[in-house]
């Protein structure tokens, strides 16, 4: 009689885990926001404000971003100034996750390098989840 295979596939341990940055102030939204990614197999980092996420940046090197514009110390405008003009961060990809709506906010934020704008009033998390899986390459099952 043939082996069943398992159905309890474990991760590849060869593979590293993808991590995500979230830039996010309020404190719930990015609680949840990383329970979420923390799910979806992510290791999250986390940031409060603009000159914490660059710290981060250059401490941890993420494969993605979730930005908030409107943070403490240095906004999501200045922190993407700083990963557009850096060699080592400026491929890593941003998305805006910002309550500010205005389509002036959205074309400067996607001049400035970010992949993707979401506003939080018409945020899908689900949404969310599966463009970041497109953009690092992973089918989403």
């Amino acid at each position: 009689m043939a082996a069943i295979p398992s159905s309890t596939a474990q991760p590849d341990s060869s593979m590293k885990q993808q991590v995500v940055l979230i830039v996010e102030d309020e404190v719930f939204l990015a609680n949840l926001l990383s329970l979420r990614f923390k799910k979806e197999g992510f290791v999250v980092v986390q940031a409060f404000d603009g000159v914490q996420a660059l710290k981060e940046l250059d401490r941890q090197r993420p494969d993605i971003v979730l930005l908030d514009l409107i943070l403490p110390q240095k906004n999501g405008f200045e922190v993407l100034e700083s990963i557009s003009q850096n060699p080592q961060l400026k491929n890593i990809p941003v998305i805006i996750v910002s309550n500010l709506g205005q389509d002036s906010d959205i074309a400067r934020g996607k001049s400035l390098g970010a992949v993707d704008y979401y506003v939080k009033a018409r945020l899908s998390i689900d949404e969310l989840i599966n463009k970041v899986h497109a953009l690092l390459g992973h089918a989403k099952s």
